[in-house]
């Protein structure tokens, strides 16, 4: 039995500790300083100290105040519950009587309530540090298996009831994470589901934070993504740009995640790609929405129709929330703007539905079911037809004007960014007017040109004539230049090709012109029979000259007539040209001109201007120069063959100053990713030729490829087999 005296150890206790002290490994632990003066204060790294663990094979813990002990020293006598075995361990600590080594711990370590010196705060420390880890397990496990029967049931509701359930939503970061990526590795069906889900989701079940930050981390993982799913870069993007499409991610996500990352890093190709190849193309919405094949079946009619349907219902039942949940379930946030456009209609044809209709979008703007710029565009929809509206409802500017106010003074809307609708009908005489004398200044313009091939003259009286840049002239113009072409010989319809190849029009005047043409296809066939053969080949030659985009010819297709009209006959025929076999080459000769865009100039020519012109540079030749060179060739369709002589220059001759006019002339936009694609493709086309000449020909071309790709050039899924090219220029 041990004695303890006032401050003091026994004689015992000392004998005890130095045969502890010395059976010790002296290399695996430090020696241990006591204190023997009366009533030291425990140092906190003491094994007597409650926070520091407790040896599970120490038998007595001798842990008792070292303050005054009256009365009996047995109350200082504690003996072990624990139940272990005292003998001394092979180490040489842990037996009977000893302190038991400082540094043991081992797996089947665990706190004993009835230790005189338990704490239950440390328990909690311990349990608290080991709890989140657990959690995050068991979610990472629950969201594996509800990704896995989601894709097996492809049912909505079931899926976010489970996600609810979970009770973790400080984890659905990795629930998005874990769907993108799973998706990533599966078919189209697979991915749509996924981003259907994602959308479904939004706000209701997963935070926007936890979507944010899902993204987040799998751009930060690109790059270990890759080893698994090869094309992560484009299907990665594909993913990002239809989050922010179907507005569950900020556009500012793309320059945040982009200034976060390290140049080399996959991530930067991933954004890039989103921002540049999706997000930045004419109707991107659409085309990104269909990718998939989700959207195939769903036409514009057909969402027309379903929104008139969910308005008279609404206008019946007045259930603002159902209404909102069929908003939300047309899946279609840039097409919101037709929703207010016929909301405001019913509301002016049916005064007593009004007060209803105008609370519906007062709720959906406020809860983000219809954001502030579809409202705005709705509204400047319909101040753009108010003079027709007047046909069938009377006093239609009156009742708008009205609208507009209530919405402006609830809040809803942003007047100031309308048209002002007092002015809208001067304004419309005056540009009819407008429209009248240049129509006439055109003919007159075009003639010119058919006798003189003079583009700039022709740029420059439009200039003149059209100082304004009202889009609804050059539509006029689009429509005037073909229309008397298509009554001429080739020779002019040649020309009429080059001038709207070499005109800075925007896309969408040249689609409204095309519109145009089409709508009136049948009047004009009374003079031209073959106006539908005519009509289709300047429409396919638009599009290989990249006058319009082949997305153009959907947005077309969408506006004109009923199907027995002639102008789908030309929409169906454009089409087939552009989709045959070397179409491009075909469709550039289709007038016996080869897209020259000067009188006489052949395929040839141009191919010795371009050598010229890049010998030149090559020589110390300025850049700015050789922009202007290349401008003046008029044939943005051509450029592939610029980049092909460039590389073929940069690969003889070792000398990157050509690959510095490739880059300044992308990243102004002269050359397009398009031309870019077609260039490498022949070059990948010519490599047997040009490896007599060039022995490395083969690796340099799969290093300039890649470099390509990590300046953005090239599409992620490009090789060296050229397939991008299959119905370009093979010359």
């Amino acid at each position: 039995m041990m004695d303890f005296t006032d401050g003091y150890l026994s004689n015992e206790h000392q004998e005890q500790l130095c045969s502890a002290s010395e059976s010790a490994d002296p290399l695996s632990i430090s020696p241990l300083q006591i204190s023997m003066s009366t009533k030291s204060p425990r140092s906190p790294k003491s094994p007597r100290s409650p926070k520091s663990p407790r040896s599970p094979r120490s038998p007595n813990n001798h842990q008792g105040k070292h303050g005054t002990n009256k009365g009996s020293p047995l109350k200082n006598e504690r003996h072990s519950h624990s139940g272990k075995d005292g003998h001394p361990k092979k180490g040489g600590s842990g037996g009977k009587g000893t302190w038991g080594g400082l540094l043991d711990v081992d797996d089947s370590y665990a706190l004993d309530p009835n230790d005189p010196n338990y704490s239950s705060n440390e328990e909690h420390e311990q349990s608290s540090t080991r709890k989140p880890s657990a959690q995050f397990e068991e979610y990472k496990k629950k969201a594996t298996i509800i990704v896995e029967e989601y894709f097996a049931t492809d049912d909505v509701d079931s899926t976010a009831n489970e996600l609810r359930e979970s009770g973790m939503p400080s984890y659905n970061y990795y629930f998005v994470k874990k769907l993108v990526s799973m998706a990533m590795d599966r078919h189209d069906k697979e991915k749509e589901m996924a981003a259907v889900l994602l959308s479904s989701l939004y706000a209701d079940v997963i935070d926007p934070p936890q979507v944010y930050k899902g993204f987040s981390k799998l751009v930060q993982s690109a790059d270990d993504l890759i080893v698994d799913i090869p094309d992560i870069v484009d299907v990665l993007a594909l993913f990002i740009a239809r989050a922010v499409v179907d507005d569950i991610l900020p556009p500012a996500f793309l320059t945040k995640e982009m200034a976060s990352l390290s140049k080399n890093s996959k991530g930067v190709d991933v954004i890039k790609r989103a921002e540049k190849g999706y997000l930045s193309a004419p109707l991107h919405a659409e085309i990104i929405e269909r990718r998939w094949g989700g959207s195939n079946n769903k036409t514009v009619e057909d969402v027309k129709g379903k929104i008139h349907n969910l308005l008279v219902e609404y206008v019946v039942s007045g259930d603002t929330k159902e209404a909102c949940r069929c908003i939300k379930d047309l899946k279609v946030p840039f097409f919101h703007h037709e929703i207010v456009k016929q909301a405001i209609i019913m509301a002016m044809e049916r005064h007593q539905a009004e007060s209803r209709l105008l609370d519906l979008l007062k709720t959906a703007s406020e809860e983000g079911v219809i954001y502030s710029s579809q409202i705005s565009k709705g509204f400047g929809r319909i101040i753009d037809t108010v003079d027709d509206l007047s046909l069938d409802i009377p006093n239609a500017k009156g009742i708008l004007q009205s609208l507009i106010s209530k919405a402006a003074s609830e809040g809803w809307l942003c007047a100031s960014s309308l048209k002002s609708l007092s002015l809208q009908s001067e304004k419309r005489f005056l540009e009819e007017s407008a429209a009248k004398a240049f129509k006439m200044r055109a003919q007159t313009i075009i003639q010119e040109y058919f006798l003189s091939g003079d583009i700039s003259e022709v740029s420059h009286c439009l200039e003149s004539q059209n100082s304004s840049s009202l889009a609804e002239l050059n539509a006029i113009f689009v429509k005037k230049l073909i229309t008397l072409a298509m009554d001429r010989k080739n020779r002019e319809k040649e020309m009429a090709s080059v001038l709207l190849s070499s005109l800075c029009f925007p896309a969408d005047d040249m689609v409204n012109g095309f519109i145009m043409l089409i709508e009136n296809a049948d009047d004009t066939a009374l003079d031209i029979p073959i106006v539908v053969e005519d009509l289709a080949l300047f429409l396919a030659r638009a599009v290989v000259d990249e006058v319009l985009a082949p997305q153009h010819l959907e947005e077309i297709g969408s506006r004109c007539l009923g199907s027995d009209s002639l102008g789908i006959k030309v929409l169906q025929m454009a089409k087939s040209l552009l989709k045959a076999r070397l179409s491009g080459e075909r469709i550039l000769r289709c007038w016996g001109g080869g897209g020259s865009c000067r009188n006489g100039w052949a395929i040839e020519d141009v191919k010795d201007k371009i050598g010229k012109l890049l010998e030149e540079f090559e020589s110390g030749g300025d850049i700015s120069e050789a922009f202007r060179c290349i401008k003046e060739l008029g044939m943005p369709f051509f450029h592939h063959e610029v980049v092909k002589k460039s590389m073929v220059v940069v690969m003889e001759k070792k000398n990157n100053r050509l690959w510095g006019l490739l880059r300044e002339c992308f990243s102004t936009g002269l050359i397009t990713m398009n031309q870019m694609t077609k260039g490498f493709g022949r070059m990948a086309e010519s490599l047997d030729d040009l490896a007599l000449d060039i022995p490395d020909a083969k690796q340099q071309l799969t290093h300039y490829v890649q470099q390509a790709k990590a300046e953005g050039w090239l599409d992620s899924s490009f090789d060296r087999s050229g397939h991008a090219a299959e119905n370009g220029f093979c010359l």
